[in-house]
């Protein structure tokens, strides 16, 4: 099944081809349309290059640009390669060369990063298409490599995870139609990017396997922009990461998101706190959600059809999930441990890397290194990551605990609890505080923070030192990079 072909056969099938599929700016594309440029884009392809299970490196911002060349690469059987434009040189430089890249479609900016690869500005795809006949599709089976996303590199050199033909419609069935009820009438507005495993499924799977639409936003994801779009589409879901959503909530006004009837999380810890603030804002339930590159999408998420506050919710149709031990062994309910799954879009593995495919897949199980309770009634809580555990005076736990008590101060924006040795090697538990506004007496602060954590917590999570810093470390994703916070000692 050649994705591209079957979503263009399903929007004709099912009388979706008038309708809107994405908005940029001032202009609108319907399914047909974006299907017929997809379809003559890849015989522009195909001229530079392209070839079933070649590799072609999109670097373009949100647009319908990028859709075209995502779905026009799939359509000719090659392999679409999603990177983040704002990398580095250096970055892009690492996954050309990984990936062998035949081609690169992205800004004019970019081109001097590839050099010796044919380049394409996602413009030029498209002004090239107008005058191309329509490409046939490469027949493919389900299990023939769609894309390729890189791995945010929160420990080291990205990894580059293979997808298949077949994921995308799954990533609709899964979390887009059975769990949030994203439907034909429905309009998505992703903060995450479409070169983000969130997004793609978000921004591209959900809209054109249902014959709803999307929002594309090539620029920085500001709050006030934002809220424009969402009121000027109505859009109905709104997906974004924890520390947006604080950024809409400090910025913009809860009449501009009267149209959004579900909003999801995803990328990075959800406190207690911020749910309940957001739910108040935009009238809503705000639903925690798990996923992972190697998944490709949602592991486990909460819903219109189910909702647990404070949990991620339960896998996804289609999913199974496990509880092991750093031996592997299974921990009964209740117990905290390691986080493995099973299910129909999980990774057949990295590119290239045998020893790491083997280590992080067993037997179609994937650990996906998140540390998690599950509950008797199947219900995950989610205690961050493996990576994130810390261990004082001999006992490993998780931060989390002590992050979601201390983000309830009303001074708090932000914050990160890891460990720091001190002058002497020794590790001591220290508190990475962002204020929400200048903080005139530091010490005070951290007084506070301190007596809320020994008022609550056992005496080893108690920090023994608190640092206000302007912004904590993360991936463009989101994601905390713990272990730099652990270098600043």
């Amino acid at each position: 099944m050649n994705a591209a072909a079957a979503l263009a056969d399903a929007a004709a099938e099912r009388g979706w081809s008038d309708r809107v599929a994405f908005h940029e700016g001032d202009r609108t594309v319907t399914h047909q349309e974006a299907h017929r440029l997809a379809a003559r884009a890849a015989a522009v392809l195909a001229r530079h290059g392209a070839a079933s299970g070649r590799s072609v490196l999109i670097a373009l911002p949100d647009s319908i640009a990028w859709v075209v060349a995502f779905l026009a690469t799939a359509r000719l059987g090659a392999v679409a390669v999603l990177t983040n434009p704002g990398l580095t040189e250096e970055r892009h430089g690492y996954i050309a060369k990984d990936c062998d890249a035949v081609l690169v479609v992205s800004d004019r900016a970019l081109a001097d990063r590839f050099p010796g690869t044919a380049h394409l500005t996602g413009g030029q795809l498209l002004e090239e298409a107008a005058a191309e006949d329509p490409a046939p599709a490469v027949p493919v089976d389900d299990d023939h490599p769609l894309y390729i996303q890189y791995t945010s590199g929160t420990t080291g050199l990205p990894k580059g995870v293979v997808h298949r033909h077949a994921d995308l419609e799954i990533y609709h069935t899964g979390a887009g139609a059975r769990v949030l009820g994203f439907g034909a009438d429905d309009v998505a507005l992703s903060v995450s990017k479409l070169f983000f495993a969130y997004g793609l499924g978000n921004s591209l799977a959900f809209p054109l396997w249902s014959g709803g639409s999307a929002v594309l936003e090539p620029g920085p994801p500001r709050p006030a922009r934002i809220a424009e779009l969402v009121a000027r589409h109505r859009v109905t879901h709104l997906f974004a990461v924890p520390s947006a959503y604080a950024n809409i909530l400090a910025e913009t006004d809860a009449e501009d998101f009267a149209s959004v009837r579900s909003a999801v999380s995803a990328g990075e810890r959800l406190t207690d706190e911020l749910r309940e603030r957001a739910t108040a804002f935009f009238r809503c339930p705000l639903y925690d959600q798990l996923g992972s590159t190697e998944a490709g999408h949602a592991i486990a998420t909460n819903g219109i059809a189910f909702h647990a506050p404070g949990t991620v919710g339960v896998p996804i149709p289609g999913f199974e999930a496990e509880v092991r031990d750093r031996s592997g062994r299974p921990v009964p309910d209740g117990q905290p441990g390691e986080l493995w799954v099973r299910g129909p879009t999980v990774t057949r593995g990295y590119h290239r890397l045998p020893e790491e495919t083997a280590r992080v897949l067993q037997d179609g199980w994937l650990n996906t290194r998140d540390q998690v309770v599950r509950h008797p009634d199947g219900i995950l809580t989610h205690q961050g990551r493996t990576d994130d555990l810390e261990m004082v005076g001999g006992i490993t736990f998780s931060p989390v605990e002590i992050e979601q008590l201390l983000s309830r101060h009303p001074d708090v924006h932000d914050i990160a609890v890891t460990c720091v040795r001190n002058e002497r090697g020794a590790s001591k538990l220290r508190a990475f505080v962002v204020p929400r506004a200048p903080v005139a007496d530091p010490a005070a602060l951290e007084s506070d923070l301190v007596a809320l954590a020994r008022a609550h917590l056992e005496p080893y999570k108690v920090p023994r030192a608190v640092e206000v810093v302007a912004s904590l470390p993360r991936t463009a994703t989101g994601k905390l990079q713990r272990f730099l916070l652990r270098q600043s000692g």
